[in-house]
């Protein structure tokens, strides 16, 4: 399959500061609890075709953050992320498929040293040269994961019946990428 208009060869690197890796996940049953990983390194291999490109990413599991710094806290111990034991998780593609705008980026996802294939549904949303002359990209994706599955386990009852942190969560790429320098 073809590249992209406008995706040149070689390695484009992640523009953090235009870029976000964020999560969202079911609260006690009735609400939603929405963060993110501050910290995000990550690069688009692009080949002569898709077959040939690849997407890495390596996400800073100290990073994460909810706004709460008691959750936080307790996200980043030993019943969750476990960062001092665990402190990154990756993805590495397997394929890309699609066209256009819509794609699926395929690839395996490292959480606690448990690794699992997923499936991310990715929308391409262009390329554009910035007034400083730097050409970038820009991609959003989703998919849901379990978080058990991920040895994510840690949940307390609630006194009205079901569980204080769901099992799907939601991850939300938006990623800007920067081409190589020519």
């Amino acid at each position: 399959m073809a590249i992209p208009t406008g995706l040149n060869n070689g390695t484009w690197t992640l523009d953090s500061s235009h870029s976000e890796v964020g999560f969202t996940v079911r609260h006690a049953g009735i609400s939603k609890v929405r963060g993110n990983f501050d910290t995000v390194d990550a690069a688009l291999h692009v080949g002569s075709s898709l077959s040939d490109s690849k997407v890495t990413a390596t996400i800073k599991t100290a990073s994460f953050n909810s706004n709460d710094a008691n959750r936080d806290g307790h996200v980043r111990g030993e019943d969750f992320f476990d960062v001092e034991r665990f402190p990154e998780m990756t993805f590495e593609s397997t394929s890309i498929d699609g066209s256009g705008e819509t794609y699926q980026l395929s690839g395996n996802l490292t959480i606690r040293d448990v690794t699992l294939p997923v499936v991310f549904n990715t929308e391409f949303n262009g390329v554009a040269v910035d007034p400083f002359g730097a050409t970038r990209a820009g991609f959003s994706g989703q998919t849901v994961i379990s978080r058990k599955d991920f040895g994510l386990t840690w949940n307390a009852a609630l006194e009205a019946g079901g569980v204080l942190v769901g099992d799907k969560v939601t991850i939300n790429l938006d990623a800007a990428f920067v081409a190589p320098a020519k």
